[in-house]
This record gives C-alpha cells, sequence and structure tokens, in this order.
C-alpha cells in the first residue's frame, strides 16, 4: 500500500520499520517539529524524524493543519492509508478523510479503556491485569472510533512504564502489518459505551511518593512512573528517583526504613525499593546505590 505514516517518539519507530520491511510504499512521513533539547538547546528532531532520514524518507513536520496548503499537500499524496501511532497533533476531518481508506491508529490500551495522552502508565498506576493495542479507524472523537484489530499482554507485576512501553510498541508494530494485509476483509467493531476510562496526561505534582499510601499503590505509581518522570522522595533534602519496586513484607511509621534492603514502610505494608537515582546521577540498582548513600534501619524518607 502507499502509506503516510505519521509519529514522534521512540514508540511509533518499530511501527515505521515494520511498515517498511513489509514492502509498503511510505509516501511521506510525517512528523512534530524539531524541539529544542539538551543543555545547549539546539533543535533536535524528533526520534521518528531521525529515523525517516536515515531510511532516506520524505520528512514534513508542520506545526499545525491549520493551514489548508498542509491540508492540500496532504491530500496531494494520495494515500491508500495514513497510519498514526503517537503523533502528538489533532488531525481535522479533510485530513481524516484524504487517504483512500482513511486513517488508521495504533493505541496502546484496550479501548473503551483508557483513550488519551498516557494510556500504558495509567494501566500500571491503576493495578490493571491486563492492557494491549488497539488498531483504530480514527474519528474527530478522542480514540473513539471503531476497532478493527486487538491484542492483549499481561501486565507483569514488575512491569514499568517502559518495559511496558517497548512491548506494546513491537505488538503494535506487528499488529498494524497484520491489520494492513487483511483490511478489506477486517470488520470495524464499534467500541461499547461502557467501560470507557480517560488516561489524563501525567502531571509532574503526581510524581511525589506520599508514604502514608498503601504499599500495592505506591508500588504501582513508582513502576507506572518508571522511567519518566519517575516518581521521588526526599532524604536529608536531597531529591531521590525510585524507578522500580515491589511490595514486600513490614509495617511501620510510614516512611521508615525497616532494613538493609532499601525496605520502606508505607500507610499498609511495605515497599522494597530495587532501582534508584540520585540528582546528577545514572540509576543504580540498590546495592550499588547503597554503597554511595547509606539508608539504614530507622532512616526516613519523606
Amino acid at each position: 500500500m502507499r502509506i503516510i505514516f505519521m509519529g514522534t517518539p521512540d514508540f511509533s519507530v518499530p511501527v515505521l520499520d515494520a511498515l517498511v520491511e513489509a514492502g509498503h510504499d511510505i509516501a511521506a512521513v510525517y512528523t512534530q517539529p524539531p524541539r529544542p533539547a539538551g543543555r545547549g538547546k539546539k533543535e533536535r528532531p524528533s526520534p521518528v524524524h531521525a529515523r525517516a532520514q536515515a531510511l532516506g524518507l520524505t520528512v514534513r513536520h508542520p506545526p499545525n493543519f491549520r493551514d489548508p496548503a498542509e491540508i492540500d499537500a496532504f491530500a496531494a499524496l494520495e494515500a491508500d492509508v495514513a497510519v498514526v501511532v503517537a503523533y502528538g497533533l489533532i488531525l481535522p476531518q479533510p485530513v481524516l478523510d484524504a487517504p483512500r481508506k482513511g486513517c488508521l491508529n495504533i493505541h496502546a490500551s484496550l479501548l473503551p479503556r483508557w483513550r488519551g495522552a498516557a494510556p500504558i502508565q495509567r494501566a500500571i498506576m491503576a493495578g490493571d491485569a491486563r492492557t494491549g493495542v488497539c488498531i483504530m479507524q480514527m474519528e474527530a472523537g478522542l480514540d473513539t472510533g471503531p476497532v478493527l484489530l486487538r491484542r492483549e499482554t499481561e501486565i507483569r507485576p514488575d512491569d514499568t512504564a517502559g518495559s511496558l512501553h517497548d512491548r506494546l510498541s513491537e505488538m503494535g508494530a506487528t499488529a498494524i502489518v497484520e491489520a494492513l494485509a487483511s483490511l478489506d476483509s477486517l470488520t470495524p467493531t464499534p467500541q461499547p459505551d461502557q467501560g470507557i476510562t480517560y488516561a489524563a496526561k501525567i502531571d509532574k505534582a503526581e510524581a511525589r511518593i506520599d508514604w502514608t499510601r498503601p504499599a500495592a499503590e505506591i508500588d504501582r505509581q513508582i513502576r507506572g512512573l518508571s522511567p519518566f518522570p519517575g516518581a521521588w522522595c526526599e532524604h536529608g533534602g536531597a531529591r531521590i528517583k525510585l524507578l522500580l519496586s515491589r511490595v514486600a513484607e513490614g509495617n511501620g511509621t510510614p516512611g521508615t526504613v525497616l532494613d538493609d534492603s532499601l525496605t520502606v514502610a508505607c500507610g499498609e505494608g511495605a515497599v522494597q525499593l530495587l532501582r534508584l537515582q540520585k540528582a546528577g546521577r545514572g540509576a543504580m540498582d540498590a546495592t550499588e546505590f547503597l554503597r554511595g548513600t547509606p539508608l539504614k534501619a530507622g532512616d526516613r524518607l519523606t
């Protein structure tokens, strides 16, 4: 098929690779414009932009589709279909209607649960047992279109947003190739009205640990916000990011370190901290972290 690909972050890159490997004709790659990044604030192309250039593909990065000329340029590509995954811009109806077979979106949840911006993080933080990817026909509403194909996966007790992100990205790449190969025979299934939830964008204010909450909730918060933005607490006035944990045995005053293995008391039960990061340092396993930052039983995290 002749395809317009639309995506921006790392999550989208395996999908682009899969479409190229499957032999599809990529008419153009749309991505968000380069943004200032790093200490020097130099403009940096998105991961999709960089990968598309490496593949020798045409890249376009309009700031939006308010200009009728941008819509005309999109339509002039005469694509069979547009594949959209984590693009980050609203597509007006003329863009949705331009490809001969419409626009297909790869969404990282089991719709209608977790429509919106942060489905991977929200699924972990909510304690969902399963999630997956849906190939959806796009329409004007937010992730409201009928689903053509869905694939599920278990959310494991040690999954972080990072590990689940990578698994769902690969699942989405496989699923879209499968969907395109049998597109004319797939039946669009309208999303049910029951079970709709919205995955609001992660607010940095959600990242601070409240040790008075139950251990299961804190564990899901830590894993759901890892690696970015990273749940955090303080010790001695210094901020510590918490990147991996598990629910553990133990009780005590919330925030109190209970042993030499970084088990910390919560409002109910305890969590063991497995991977941490201090400001200006790389992420470390707990054993390595304790060599440079002794935390002993009785110390308090706030």
